[in-house]
């Protein structure tokens, strides 16, 4: 059944469904009604009893049909076919109890395509996000997209996505973390199925490491009780306690399903770190002194060079983790330098974003704030384009 099982609709229900009633046609209507005398009135109310519990019942179906038809598309059709006497119509206030209540009840209640009203999955929401709001970064909108979409389009995935995001400062890895919690749910980042998780915040002393890893233990658990498909995203994550990385290890592993006619749950977890920002840099800046386009940049080029440069790295505990240690991460995201063109773009979204009106030379002057590196030809913004929405206000038309 599409949505998942039915639920009982739960408190709040009778009232609904006490105007739901107050909307059945057959009171006595008329100046004559009110001057009949009563017990006549009564006894003839009486034997029309029938009638009325029979188009009671036939306009209950009929309701029952149309709430169905909201709150379970899938079984639209037949419900409507089956429901549906010929030259019945609806009175005006049934149907807009009716709204009322469907309304309600998916608010509440498990009744969309992904078996949870709290998951939208707009992958063409993602896809436009990507495109349009995320700049200089073809590799990191291609990667995300096809592999969160094939992810949740799999029927019964076997293990949890992870995706681990690096690169300079600014250059957008938490842009996109944004991107999927707000078009994965419908509540974004505020979801209860989403966590966000920054090691300095939430982890920030070693000798507690016991109780953090308790508390993330819970907050898991938790999260993947209460959603069917959860998002887990991690900042800073070379600056997670060891401890915390094995923990994690086994919620990335490959796991047959314990029900396997039940609906499997999904997780994806995504690391966000600067480890190989450097190695990134680097390819980059040599593949432009060449003479190259950085779009002609592939995965197949850069992925396996960060893969190594984050497993080889001795800054933190993330390379040394079974995380990357046992492939245990799903793809390598690189998110690379920007360049002036690149922060203009972000300058012009700041002006827009804040409905502010801009010209193209404050959008240069903008971009001309930031520090660019290497010193000899100054080709990347140090900072990508973090601090540009604060930057605009000193050039205001």
């Amino acid at each position: 059944m599409p949505g998942g099982p039915r639920r009982p609709l739960g408190r709040g229900l009778p009232q609904v469904l006490l105007l739901l009633l107050l909307a059945l046609p057959g009171a006595p209507e008329g100046p004559g009604a009110a001057e009949e005398p009563g017990s006549a009135w009564l006894w003839r109310g009486l034997q029309r009893l029938p009638e009325r519990l029979g188009a009671a019942r036939a306009l209950s179906r009929r309701y029952w049909a149309l709430f169905s038809c909201r709150v379970w598309p899938g079984d639209c059709e037949e419900a409507e076919a089956a429901a549906a006497p010929p030259g019945w119509s609806l009175p005006v206030l049934g149907q807009q109890y009716l709204e009322i209540l469907a309304t309600w009840y998916c608010s509440v209640q498990t009744c969309c395509d992904t078996g949870d009203c709290r998951i939208s999955n707009n992958f063409t929401g993602l896809d436009s996000d990507l495109s349009g709001r995320l700049h200089g970064q073809h590799l990191a909108r291609e990667l995300v997209l096809r592999t969160v979409k094939g992810y949740l389009e799999v029927p019964r995935p076997d293990k949890a996505l992870a995706l681990s995001f690096h690169g300079w400062s600014g250059t957008g890895k938490n842009f996109v973390a944004r991107m999927l919690a707000e078009n994965l749910y419908r509540d974004g980042q505020r979801s209860a199925c989403v966590r966000m998780l920054i090691a300095t915040v939430h982890f920030p002393h070693p000798k507690y490491v016991d109780l953090y890893k308790e508390q993330l233990m819970g907050q898991i658990r938790e999260t993947q009780q209460r959603c069917g498909q959860t998002l887990f995203i991690f900042d800073e994550a070379e600056k997670l306690h060891p401890e915390l990385l094995e923990l994690l290890g086994p919620h990335l592993e490959r796991r047959a399903p314990e029900d396997p006619s039940a609906r499997p749950p999904r997780s994806i977890f995504v690391f966000l770190s600067n480890l190989g920002g450097n190695v990134i840099n680097e390819l980059v800046l040599g593949w432009l002194q060449a003479g190259r386009a950085r779009e002609e940049i592939t995965t197949e080029q850069l992925e396996p060079q960060l893969r190594a440069e984050v497993a080889a790295s001795t800054d933190s505990g993330f390379g040394a983790s079974r995380l990357v240690k046992e492939n245990l991460i799903d793809a390598f995201v690189p998110f690379l330098p920007l360049e002036f063109d690149h922060v203009r773009l972000c300058a012009r979204d700041a002006f827009l974003s804040q409905g502010l009106a801009y010209t193209e030379e404050a959008l240069d002057r903008v971009a001309r704030l930031m520090v660019y590196v290497p010193k000899e030809e100054q080709r990347f913004s140090a900072q990508g384009c973090k601090s540009v929405s604060q930057r605009i206000h000193y050039f205001l038309p």
